[in-house]
């Protein structure tokens, strides 16, 4: 093993291929260095409980790798980088796949999702699963985010008083306190963006359809997407092209243009210069509390000084009632994907579609319903989607968000809209657009806010270029106060 090497708290994918590169580190020593992070500061000192399980045969994975780096050189970026999955990401090997549902603890896949199957073959180690809000925060209105039957409760690294926010919040606690390198999560409505600004990370949503959804624990087939997690724009990036697997079971997929691996193009570091940025003041950014909007006004003010062409107001049409939507659509649609997911399962596992949940879940009530369990119980009351009722609730979704957007891109001749931290994300939700968080700063109190830029459908290039632009021109994340790093092949 490598006796001089860099430090894994904060090291950006390219500073760690540097290092193995040039002898400093190996695909070994990032597993043992990051595992022992997650036993410093997950397991123990402020314990984060953000990893939910560790892959037993990552440091296997990791030896093969680095044979095949010397033998062959590295395949990419990704070659002999630790990652983490969120637990509702089937992989088929010795992990298990719950959604943070003890129904499901001991689950394993058949096979790898699609989006696995190309982070397997960039090089990319499953490093193991993120803790997560127990089936992706659809189990219980007044859920508390982070919380899981399986894994218990996810702590911000930059507070424990401070909200870890979205589903995918393990995912994003993890890169923050440098316990990966990477990780990906899945949102519906939030759950990537959310937690990336409130715990001081980058996070991408994409487009519903550039990364396929099969072997993902589901809500939604309309709004549901997996995205990368990262603590810089660059590092976001790479994990987002490896992630684009060409999957034509995916319905979403068939819409989608031609596959894009690398973004690397769209690292520029004046790229705002000339952007047209829109601020949707009505609804949105009149919402944000006073402490996150200070930190988003100044944050504006970066844009401007970094040459974009900033339109303020440039207000949403129905924007009001946009806001005020409410989640039928996927209450409909949740019992059917669900079921379809639940019904593949092998037989040994005691669930097998919604109604199984709930009754798993009623016959150990101080285990599962700590929270209750309301939305599973409206979803399988609900019709299904061939009903009249959910016809109309997913038109007027499309109506009041997608419409909206297009109206306002259209007449302003925007590139992108930005909203503080993540206030925007149910329009972009609904409407099936990209968004990508980066932090912006912090508030007096130390809480992390990240300024959202959300654009049309398949912008991914353009948004990317904003966004590293942005983080270029500000520096703004800082480190969580968890101790001092840990370097890889050094014993804490």
């Amino acid at each position: 093993m490598a006796t001089t090497t860099p430090e894994v708290a904060e090291a950006s994918i390219a500073e760690l291929q540097a290092a193995m590169a040039e002898g400093r580190a190996t695909a070994g020593s990032l597993v043992e260095a990051y595992e022992r992070r997650i036993a410093r500061f997950d397991r123990e000192g402020p314990k984060l409980n953000s990893v939910l399980e560790l892959n037993p045969e990552a440091r296997s994975i990791a030896r093969s790798l680095d044979r095949e780096r010397k033998q062959f050189g590295p395949r990419g970026p990704l070659h002999g980088i630790p990652v983490l999955l969120k637990d509702n990401i089937d992989t088929a090997d010795r992990l298990h796949t719950s959604a943070g549902s003890l129904a499901l603890k001991d689950s394993i896949a058949a096979s790898d999702a699609p989006l696995v199957t190309g982070l397997r073959a960039a090089g990319a180690i499953i490093l193991g699963k993120a803790n997560m809000t127990e089936w992706a925060n659809f189990m219980a209105v007044g859920m508390k985010s982070g919380y899981s039957s399986r894994g218990g409760q996810v702590l911000n690294p930059y507070g424990a008083s401070f909200d870890v926010s979205g589903s995918s919040s393990g995912s994003a606690v993890a890169v923050a306190a440098s316990l990966c390198a990477v990780a990906v999560g899945t949102e519906t409505s939030g759950s990537i963006i959310s937690p990336a600004s409130n715990n001081s990370v980058v996070g991408i949503k994409p487009t519903v359809g550039l990364i396929s959804r099969r072997g993902v624990i589901p809500i939604s087939s309309t709004q549901d997407t997996p995205g990368p997690f990262a603590r810089t724009v660059a590092d976001a990036a790479a994990v987002l092209g490896a992630l684009t697997v060409i999957d034509r079971c995916d319905p979403a997929m068939r819409s989608a243009p031609a596959r894009q691996t690398d973004y690397s193009a769209s690292l520029v570091a004046d790229g705002l210069r000339g952007a047209r940025i829109g601020v949707p003041r009505n609804s949105f950014w009149e919402r944000a509390p006073q402490p996150v909007k200070e930190v988003a006004e100044t944050a504006l003010a970066k844009l401007h000084e970094a040459g974009a062409r900033v339109v303020d107001p440039a207000n949403l049409k129905n924007a009001a009632a946009a806001r005020e939507l409410g989640i039928d659509v996927l209450v409909y649609e949740f019992k059917r994907d669900l079921n379809r997911y639940l019904r593949r399962l092998d037989a040994s596992m005691p669930v097998h579609s919604l109604r199984d949940v709930i009754k798993f879940d009623e016959a150990h009530p101080e285990e599962m319903l700590r929270y209750g369990h309301t939305l599973l119980l409206a979803s399988e009351a609900a019709g299904g989607v061939t009903t009249a009722a959910y016809k109309r609730a997913r038109a007027e979704d499309l109506r009041l968000a997608k419409d909206g957007l297009d109206a306002t891109f259209a007449k302003h001749k925007l590139d992108a809209l930005v909203f503080p931290g993540s206030l925007g994300v149910a329009i972009g939700a609904r409407a099936g657009y990209p968004s990508i968080t980066v932090p912006a700063g912090y508030t007096e109190e130390g809480m992390p806010v990240g300024l959202t830029f959300l654009g049309r459908a398949w912008s991914e290039p353009t948004l990317i270029r904003l966004a590293f632009s942005f983080e270029q021109a500000t520096k703004a994340r800082r480190p969580p106060p968890l101790g001092r790093p840990i370097h890889a092949g050094q014993e804490p």
